[in-house]
């Protein structure tokens, strides 16, 4: 596998020249000669672990109506939107509206810090302490060059309305860890590939957090991630999955020994985005970004205008740790709409196994115009994997082309990486999971039930923008692109926003009827 070789020693060459590295010793200039041995060592550069095995072709898909998600009604005590849904229109901002925040059977609990990033996650330790992770920046450096902290944030959630910072973690990958941040709930082990919106040297830290989550233990810091933008977990913790996105390359990656992670398969021929990984461990779910693009070319422009879908690959030779594994496609499915698809998440409804993918932005990040096609989210039923199928969409009012004419006035509506439409979501369980809810930057938090996969609905919504009340116009808007973390006990859901921080969001009971 020269090809493999060649790639990953380049790579490293050109992103990790004149970089620095925290390791658990602390931090110092990197060393590309110890880099390569470690990689010898520990099996990123070995032979024989690499391209799928089997050709990509694409299954068929289906196109089901582009309906707008039935909203809901608001309980007492609410603050409804004003319009459209997910709108908050300049009126509202200049009005003062908008400062007020937007409630739809949601109650806010508590707010903590004043930025955020993509990933917010809940963990009790084995001491029974209760801990909130999330990334504090969307994009490194730009928190640490405003003076304030970087890096991922640690909070004590024993009170939720009174969440306590314990710590800030400033390793590498932490400072910049995108949209990768993980959390093993069996294992109790907190993951990062170092990222950046193109691609960012693939430093992984491993942190475990299982004796007490208040204080972060790292295990490792090595660079076994190539090139970094996303990540994912296997269910039962052995295996980090770390994906460079902005080129092809997906990493398999050993944590079986958290202290010495190893490199298991580097695939060449992968180019994803997000992905999940199935119960057992054997399938993972793309966020299928196209393939036909080089390292550090116009990633989103290659992306929207090279369509992407969602792919499954049979994996179960990584997870059964067989010699020289192969990995094989089993099928496809893209959708009319695609703009950039971003991750998936496997789920059983009703003892039928689905998943649900949600694209980001629209179908040009680079400027704005209402004729683009806004992603959104979908319900993809794979009770026959070879052929996954499109069976339900999630689409806001806000998202469609007849109401994007005049929302380009509304603050953080124009740019193409904010602006109206989806980026992250989550569930509280894969198995009967009641409710999604979704980070839909300038429309916040929204809540769906999806207790019927064929008909959604909105359930709850909470927006929290941020408000420039001397020049109204020049707002930055709300900003909320976290995946969110759930307490099913005390039906909170916790999310963070660029713009405005942490939050906890308590719903109503008819929005989340727990068993």
């Amino acid at each position: 596998m020269v090809h493999l070789r060649l790639l990953t020693a380049s790579a490293l060459a050109v992103a990790l020249a004149g970089t620095t590295v925290a390791a658990a010793a602390g931090t110092g200039p990197l060393d590309l000669d110890a880099v390569a041995e470690y990689g010898q060592q520990h099996g990123l550069l070995g032979q024989g672990k690499g391209a799928l095995a089997s050709p990509v072709s694409a299954a068929d898909y289906s196109r089901p109506g582009f309906g707008v998600t039935p909203g809901t009604t608001c309980a007492p005590g609410s603050r409804p939107e004003t319009g459209r849904q997910g709108r908050v229109p300049l009126a509202d901002y200049e009005s003062g509206r908008a400062a007020k925040g937007y409630t739809c059977n949601a109650t806010d609990i508590a707010h903590e810090g004043d930025s955020g990033g993509f990933q917010v996650h809940r963990y009790v330790d084995t001491a029974g302490h209760e801990c909130a992770y999330y990334d504090g920046t969307t994009l490194f450096p730009t928190r640490e060059l405003s003076g304030a902290d970087g890096g991922v944030v640690v909070l004590d959630m024993k009170n939720p309305a009174k969440p306590v910072r314990t710590a800030v973690l400033d390793s590498f990958a932490m400072r910049t860890p995108h949209e990768s941040l993980r959390l093993n709930d069996k294992r109790g082990l907190l993951v990062a590939v170092a990222g950046s919106p193109v691609t960012q040297v693939g430093v992984v830290d491993v942190y475990d957090v299982s004796a007490d989550c208040r204080k972060p233990v790292l295990m490792s810091s090595t660079p076994l991630g190539v090139l970094g933008h996303e990540g994912g977990f296997s269910p039962d913790g052995r295996t980090y999955w770390a994906a460079t996105t902005a080129d092809r390359g997906l990493t398999a990656i050993d944590l079986t020994d958290p202290a010495v992670p190893t490199a298991l398969w580097r695939g060449v021929d992968v180019a994803t985005h997000g992905l999940s990984v199935s119960d057992d461990g054997n399938r993972l779910y793309l966020a299928d970004v196209a393939s036909d693009r080089g390292l550090l070319q116009n990633y989103y422009t290659q992306i929207t205008n090279g369509g992407g879908g969602m792919r499954i690959l049979d994996v179960s030779e990584i997870q059964a740790r067989a010699v020289a594994p192969q990995v094989t496609e089993v099928g496809y499915v893209t959708w009319p709409e695609v703009t950039i698809p971003q991750n998936t998440i496997p789920v059983t409804i009703r003892g039928r196994k689905y998943v649900i993918e949600f694209d980001e932005y629209d179908s040009d990040v680079t400027s704005y115009s209402p004729d683009e096609n806004v992603g959104g989210v979908r319900v993809i039923d794979i009770g026959d994997e070879t052929q996954p199928k499109v069976v339900s969409r999630i689409r806001l009012a806000v998202w469609e082309r007849e109401a994007r004419e005049d929302q380009v006035t509304d603050p953080g509506a124009e740019s193409g990486t904010q602006g109206y439409a989806a980026h992250y979501c989550a569930v509280p369980t894969r198995t009967e999971p009641g409710i999604l809810a979704c980070g839909t930057i300038a429309s916040g938090l929204r809540v769906f039930d999806i207790s019927d996969p064929l008909r959604p609905r909105e359930v709850a919504y909470a927006n929290h923008p941020a408000v420039d009340a001397d020049d109204p116009a020049a707002s930055g808007g709300a900003y909320a692109m976290s995946a969110p973390a759930f307490d099913p006990q005390t039906r909170d859901v916790w999310y963070a926003d660029a713009n405005t921080g942490f939050w906890v969001q308590r719903l109503d009971r008819k929005a989340w009827p727990r068993p």
